[in-house]
């Protein structure tokens, strides 16, 4: 017979029995308070939360899935039939890999329903074996960052259309800078050349005879050609002439021709430089060095546009637009006698006069890189660098061969020059320091008028000949623009 519990015992099981009861639904009530709060929380978050299972039902969802999700009565539900109104799950599903490698996964998807766009994280929760029993995905609604994405994209692609565009222009402004307008050969920029090039397109769509005044080697040649390029004449022959290379008593058939036998050796016809140059455009460098005999027979051409070859007695009519050039003063050559006063005034008609390059010191930075450029192309070198140093040398000196020195010391140095940065030859270096100098020193000689003249124009001509403003002459020079303007008026200075 087994020991029946007795009153006593069973009454104290009772006891602890309703004590485990009370203390469970004790826990119960913290867990469910727990919970609600978990709720609370999770619900007060702008990112909505919805626990995935398996077999990619939906277990649980926060309130803040609801709003941001365009769905209905989510839970047990497929996610991606009630999400996506697909049959088979979305392409690179976050839960999917979570479910499978256990990692984390992030994904950016929009909406087929509403077209809203979502950032989407994959959390895998594990049970103790380590199996992944559910994935926790929040999601947030970037469809206003999207949005502004957009626009930054859209605003960068139009931002980089506009780049393109500018440097486009820029390089096109560059050239107008450097050409002016299609002077494709003319390299510069100062004030003085641009002048000089004004005039050119002023003269260029006319007939008109030019003369062309400047010291040896500023580019005679360049302008005359400038203005055939300009004309209405552009597309006939540009013939050219330099009257110091050719002797005087071969000068004559040159530019007019001659007929078989007309001198000894003369065993054919031949056509004059004027003849060759019908429709189109004759230059002649140098006009200063012909005898006064051809003088008084080019000055028949340009009357008359008439002209004989040499030994002929055919009168011959030609249609070409004269331009000449000279280094000289053509009035003192007329007081010398050696220049026709009739020919002058005929040839005077427009005349332009080129500036050394010593008055436009702007324009051998430019010209430098230019023939950097041109001779390393030339000679097959590369020179990317020119040092601040050798730029002001080269600057500061005169340039009494002008442009055509420049050219010959810079293709000397491109010779020299062992590596990517140019190097002046010591025996250019040298000549460069004596004269600047030699012009330091005379520069001490000079008059405190010319000294001033001199200062004013250099400022003038830095801030484009601005006199008032935070960029004119005035305030380089620190007196009052009314200052400034009346020493100008006294001594003399003129926009060239």
């Amino acid at each position: 017979m087994t020991d029946q519990p007795t009153y006593e015992e069973l009454e104290q099981r009772i006891k602890e029995l309703e004590k485990g009861i009370f203390y469970l639904k004790q826990a119960e009530k913290e867990v469910e308070g727990e919970r609600k709060r978990m709720e609370v929380i999770l619900s007060a978050l702008n990112t909505g939360l919805a626990l995935i299972n398996p077999d990619m039902t939906v277990a649980w969802v926060n309130a803040q899935t609801e709003k941001i999700l365009p769905w209905n009565e989510l839970v047990g539900k497929v996610c991606y039939e009630a999400a996506a109104k697909r049959e088979e799950p979305c392409e690179g599903c976050g839960a999917l890999e979570a479910f499978s490698d256990g990692q984390i996964h992030q994904t950016e998807r929009q909406s087929p329903v509403d077209g809203k766009w979502h950032h989407i994280v994959s959390i895998p929760i594990e049970d103790e074996s380590g199996a992944v029993v559910q994935v926790l995905e929040s999601t947030t609604d970037i469809t206003t960052r999207k949005e502004t994405e957009a626009v930054r994209d859209k605003a960068l692609e139009e931002l980089k259309e506009l780049k393109e565009k500018l440097e486009q222009e820029n390089i096109y402004l560059k050239e107008e800078i450097q050409t002016v307008q299609g002077f494709k050969e003319i390299v510069g920029k100062s004030n003085p050349l641009l002048y000089v090039l004004s005039k050119v397109k002023q003269v260029a769509e006319t007939d008109s005879t030019v003369l062309i005044q400047g010291e040896t080697g500023v580019g005679k040649e360049l302008i005359a050609r400038a203005i055939h390029q300009k004309s209405l004449r552009s597309s006939k022959p540009f013939v050219k002439v330099n009257c110091a290379a050719l002797p005087a008593n071969v000068i004559e058939s040159e530019l007019f021709g001659h007929e078989p036998g007309a001198f000894t050796g003369a065993n054919r016809l031949r056509r004059g430089r004027f003849e060759l140059s019908d429709g189109g455009t004759i230059f002649l460098d140098e006009i200063s060095e012909i005898s006064l005999e051809i003088q008084a027979k080019l000055l028949g051409v340009i009357q008359e546009k008439k002209f004989e070859r040499v030994g002929g007695s055919k009168t011959l009519k030609v249609d070409t637009r004269i331009i000449v050039a000279t280094n000289r003063h053509l009035m003192d050559e007329i007081a010398a006698n050696r220049f026709r006063t009739d020919l002058f005034y005929r040839l005077n008609v427009f005349p332009i006069t080129i500036p050394p390059l010593r008055d436009r010191r702007n324009d051998i930075p430019p010209l430098v890189e230019h023939f950097v450029a041109m001779f390393t192309k030339r000679i097959g070198k590369t020179i990317d660098q020119i040092p601040q140093p050798v730029m002001e040398r080269l600057v500061a000196y005169d340039w009494p061969g002008n442009v055509r020195e420049l050219s010959n010391v810079i293709e000397r140095a491109v010779i020299t020059c062992p590596g990517s940065v140019l190097r002046l030859p010591k025996s250019i270096e040298s000549n460069l320091k004596e004269s600047n100098q030699a012009a330091e020193s005379k520069e001490g000689l000079i008059t405190l008028e010319e000294m001033e003249r001199r200062h004013i124009l250099n400022a003038l001509e830095i801030t484009g000949w601005r006199i008032s403003g935070a960029k004119g002459a005035a305030r380089i020079l620190d007196i009052n623009p009314s200052t400034l303007r009346n020493r100008i008026k006294k001594l003399g200075l003129n926009k060239t």
